[in-house]
């Protein structure tokens, strides 16, 4: 039988723009062999599946080369599509059972707030690749979660012009690099790219889970919980992020461009 699949731009209200995300809502598992072809078909950034639990449901991210334990950008897709598509009602919280654990979604207006864990990055020596591959002589900072390193820089500009050497960067061992720097645009209080080659991904145009980092560095460093940042991919994105103890919320927008029909 067929299976319907969504593409949807999160982190955005204009098509095109943002991080597409495939979301593909399920009756029962699917054999993984075809989840993982499915995922490298559509070939973005990430695939999401879907499960009903009681209610609830099961979600997975899967880019076209790897599973991966947390992602913004497809939780927001996945919300919007359960209720666009009728699979919840406009007003429930949508709640998702993952690599992560327990994460819930609640529309606000034009947003979808996602509830996620944070991920607290601490001062780090940087490999002996990772400066030389971002093109950063003299970082401000260079800190580690357990994803990803990320690097501060001097100004937005420095950031925006950087050429990365994706080759080298996947040769370091972790899933991806953010590089951020204080925003220079009104309006924002951050900005950052987000670069993971060794996930299959040289670029991704707008990281939810990156901002489980971005939250807490930038709220100590600006003494602010509730903020607004802007990931400066060629595509471009929106993230707010409130800071909630141990946890984040992320807002974001989302906006469909295309459904299909898996046909095997």
């Amino acid at each position: 039988m067929p299976i319907r699949i969504v593409t949807v731009d999160a982190f955005t209200n204009t098509p095109f723009a943002g991080n597409p995300a495939a979301v593909c809502v399920m009756a029962e598992p699917r054999p993984e062999a075809w989840v993982r072809n499915v995922a490298r078909e559509m070939n973005l950034s990430e695939t999401a599946f879907l499960v009903p639990r009681n209610g609830d449901f099961d979600l997975r991210w899967l880019t076209p080369t790897v599973e991966v334990d947390l992602c913004g950008h497809a939780t927001i897709a996945s919300a919007h599509v359960l209720w666009e598509d009728g699979h919840l009602l406009e007003g429930a919280q949508a709640r998702f059972h993952t690599r992560s654990g327990l994460l819930t979604a609640d529309r606000r207006g034009d947003w979808i707030e996602v509830d996620f864990p944070v991920k607290i990055a601490t001062a780090a020596e940087p490999p002996a690749p990772l400066l030389p591959a971002l093109g950063v002589a003299s970082p401000v900072a260079v800190v580690k979660n357990v994803f990803d390193y990320m690097v501060e820089v001097a100004s937005e500009e420095e950031l925006r012009a950087l050429k990365p050497d994706h080759t080298m960067l996947r040769t370091i061992p972790v899933r991806g690099v953010i590089v951020t720097a204080r925003s220079s645009t009104p309006g924002f209080d951050f900005i950052s790219r987000f670069f993971a080659p060794g996930s299959g991904i040289d670029e991704d145009p707008v990281t939810g889970s990156a901002h489980t980092a971005l939250g807490p560095y930038w709220g100590a460093k600006l003494g602010k919980s509730e903020m607004t940042g802007y990931q400066a991919s060629p595509r471009g994105g929106v993230v707010r992020v409130r800071l909630n103890g141990d946890r984040i919320i992320l807002g974001g927008q989302a906006v469909t461009v295309m459904h299909a029909m898996l046909l095997t």
